[in-house]
């Protein structure tokens, strides 16, 4: 429904959902919604696909829970599929095995797809099988990390049967607040961002799941440690994990993160700051922007 309404709203900008999290959804609903989206805005839609992590979220589909990975990757096949107008075949209401397609058409025909990563190398790696771009961040994976991903990420790209010389796309989201003055730029973003950290914990210690060691629930955590924990991921977060202070700090960040190989970099401006305040930062954003062209 925002992507509907921001489509109507607007004439240039590109329509992306980051992300549909595709378990918890009918391909062939997930295909016609997007669609009418596409026609409404002339055929500026793309669509991150994540397969979820909360299981809370999952009261719509429980049944897709556990190998929401795998449901992920057939649901992007088959939202795919539909999209160029192919069949997909459904059981209807007497259990009988139907062929359908799904409307309305869209105006692109190819829809711009990318697989969102928590920092998984496999994810990285099928999305590369699939030959869509990946869409990550760097809440529980540090730059070097990532560096190591999106090589594999490639790799996959170009052992596909049809690869064609297209090498990928690689997004990465970070969170984005520019001021003329470092400390004020601090100041400004530390009770929010620190604030947005606590309540990603979960993902702040998600990569232990992808390295064999023993996930910690943070639940468990005490106070003390929790406080620790985000302190430490500020201090990262501000000092090169994000787009946080000054214009030619930030560059340096961009520079970084285009020389492991990122094509794009995703701002993440709403994380607890009064809206004025990020309205008036836009400007030097926009600075940065032309400067890193």
């Amino acid at each position: 429904m925002t992507g509907a309404a921001i489509a109507a709203a607007t004439r240039r900008v590109a329509v992306r959902a980051g992300s549909v999290v595709a378990p918890l959804h009918h391909p062939l609903r997930i295909a016609e919604e997007w669609s009418v989206v596409d026609n409404i805005s002339g055929g500026r839609v793309g669509l991150a696909f994540a397969s979820g992590w909360h299981a809370t979220d999952f009261a719509l589909r429980p049944e897709s829970y556990e190998n929401r990975r795998e449901v992920l990757l057939d649901t992007v096949r088959q939202v795919r599929g539909l999209w160029r107008g192919e069949e997909a075949e459904v059981v209807d209401g007497t259990g009988r095995t139907q062929r359908v397609r799904s409307y309305p058409r869209a105006v692109q025909r190819e829809l711009p797809v990318w697989i969102t990563s928590a920092g998984g190398i496999e994810t990285f790696r099928n999305a590369g099988t699939l030959g869509a771009g990946v869409l990550t961040h760097l809440l529980g994976q540090d730059i070097d990390e990532l560096a190591t991903k999106i090589t594999a990420y490639r790799e996959a790209v170009a052992a596909r049967p049809d690869a064609d010389g297209w090498r990928g796309h690689v997004v990465v989201m970070v969170h984005t607040y520019l001021h003329d003055d470092e400390d004020t730029a601090r100041d400004l973003v530390q009770e929010p961002l620190r604030d947005y950290l606590r309540t990603s914990v979960g993902l702040l210690l998600g990569s232990g799941a992808h390295t064999g060691a023993r996930r910690l629930d943070p639940a468990k955590l005490r106070e003390k440690d929790l406080d620790f924990l985000v302190d430490r991921a500020f201090d990262r977060y501000y000092d090169d994990g994000g787009l946080l202070g000054t214009v030619p700090k930030a560059a340096r960040v961009v520079e970084r993160l285009k020389g492991l190989g990122v094509d794009e970099i995703a701002c993440l401006i709403d994380f607890g700051l009064p809206t004025k305040v990020v309205l008036d930062g836009l400007p030097l954003l926009d600075a940065l922007k032309k400067l890193s062209a």
